[in-house]
């Protein structure tokens, strides 16, 4: 089946909000992510660069590899999506990509499990604009390309944090526990990329921590937050 066809990434249900605690918000941007679509040749597709299959068309460039892992994304998302802090309604996800492309995650939307169907979703998404599911009478964007800038969609008076390796480290439970107020929405910028500065999100952030002495990918990170928010909120 092709790819772009295949439709069976739209079976989700709904995740449960805890009324009690909707107020709490946690807002993670994948900065820099490297999600770029070309047509290779007259007559192709439209299709999703990566460092696996596009090898030669990025040296013709003058490109670096790195700058096509669509992957890494591919990974934040799992991880982010299948969180119980996702599922309890607590979760909002955005992508900032590196070409200033912005998109909205709706929290019920269920990512393709491989790189490949990924790829061929997120060809449709840049081409239409927005990917969208109809239940019961009702039509819902499950996927959408925004208009930039990315801070116009932060709820007010939210803290905003990036991750950074470079930054002074601190274990995440006790600082969320003591230095994000209660039922203050809190965004925190994770870098999305192979390689590359800290500077992705120096427009908009007011602060930088460090969560490990070690080197971790964008998808480890992610979900060390949602398993600090997971424990400071009791979620299970």
């Amino acid at each position: 089946m092709d790819p772009e066809e295949d439709t069976s990434w739209r079976d989700e249900a709904p995740g449960q909000v805890d009324n009690e605690s909707s107020g709490k918000k946690v807002i993670i941007v994948l900065e820099n992510a490297s999600l770029e679509i070309a047509r290779l040749a007259p007559y192709q597709k439209m299709q999703l660069l990566n460092c696996d299959e596009h090898q030669a068309i990025l040296r013709r460039f003058n490109r670096d590899i790195a700058d096509a892992r669509p992957d890494i994304v591919h990974q934040c998302l799992l991880t982010l999506l299948d969180s119980p802090l996702n599922k309890s309604g607590h979760l909002e996800v955005f992508i900032h990509t590196a070409n200033g492309v912005v998109i909205r995650i709706n929290p019920e939307c269920r990512i393709p499990r491989t790189i490949k169907r990924f790829s061929g979703l997120m060809v449709q998404l840049l081409e239409r604009g927005s990917i969208t599911s109809e239940h019961e009478g009702t039509t819902k964007k499950l996927l959408e390309v925004l208009q930039s800038p990315l801070e116009t969609y932060f709820p007010q008076d939210c803290k905003k944090i990036a991750l950074s390796c470079e930054a002074r480290k601190v274990k995440l439970y006790k600082y969320f526990a003591e230095e994000i107020p209660p039922g203050k929405p809190v965004v925190i910028a994770v870098g999305a990329m192979a390689k590359g500065p800290d500077t992705f999100a120096d427009r908009y952030v007011s602060e930088k921590i460090g969560i490990s002495s070690y080197a971790l990918s964008a998808s480890v990170a992610c979900g060390k937050v949602c398993c600090a928010f997971e424990d400071l909120w009791d979620i299970m």
